[in-house]
């Protein structure tokens, strides 16, 4: 059995990736605070922002891992919070880097020694993940820890037969985007990439599935941004 592990499905980005790799043969887990909506995906609830929510849901994850001969483990689940260096509380960021870095974390040392070859680890980035703009303080630090954790992940699994990724969208059409932005404002990012409009979730899960089953891209950092305009 194939299973594709992955956070943050309930909507988005995580949900395109539920039903394509559901539609590819993958068994699916999501682990999120809200239900994932593709029939085929077993929901265990937990929140990421929590330091122990691994403790609360280990007994119900690990017969699904232990019946998996190839795992995927899609780090997809993000907090974004509009906030600047010079006013941003430690305790903001500390709360951004649970959820995009240290959940991660948390989920790689349980799952990797349950990983066959052929398994991979894949991270879901950003363009911020190697610029930065005004206003995303918190949102910016973690999106480019997102990218030094799978580069670094890379070296340490060497040999294993377990290979990494990180999809780095551009502005993409999900609940996300629009609730951090007015929809006056949404046709003005649009116009940001070289086609002249937003990223669709399901082309971005695509290409999650690619880099699932090429181990080529190991190490990758892969961006799907639609030729994004640099202003």
């Amino acid at each position: 059995m194939k299973l594709l592990l992955l956070t943050g499905g309930s909507g988005g980005i995580g949900a395109s990736a539920a039903a394509a790799f559901a539609g590819a043969g993958y068994a699916v887990v999501n682990l999120s605070r809200r239900p994932c909506p593709v029939p085929e995906a077993l929901n265990i609830a937990c929140d990421l922002s929590q330091p122990a929510f691994l403790t609360d849901i280990r007994a119900q994850l690990a017969p699904q891992l232990a019946a998996a001969k190839e795992i995927t483990l899609l780090h997809n689940a993000a907090r974004l919070v509009s906030d600047a260096a010079t006013d941003a509380s430690s305790a903001t960021l500390r709360d951004s880097l649970e959820v995009n870095v240290v959940a991660p974390n948390t989920l790689n040392r349980f799952v990797i020694p349950q990983m066959g070859r052929g398994s991979s680890i894949l991270y879901v980035g950003s363009t911020l993940s190697e610029k930065g703009v005004p206003g995303a303080f918190s949102y910016v630090t973690a999106k480019h820890a997102v990218a030094g954790m799978m580069r670094a992940t890379c070296q340490d699994l060497a040999g294993t037969g377990i290979h990494t990724a990180c999809v780095c969208p551009g502005f993409t059409n999900t609940a996300m985007l629009r609730e951090h932005m007015p929809p006056e404002a949404l046709q003005d990012v649009a116009s940001l990439s070289t086609f002249g409009r937003l990223i669709e979730p399901g082309e971005v899960a695509a290409l999650l599935l690619f880099a699932a089953r090429h181990p080529l891209l190991n190490g990758a950092l892969l961006h799907a941004n639609l030729g994004q305009i640099e202003r």
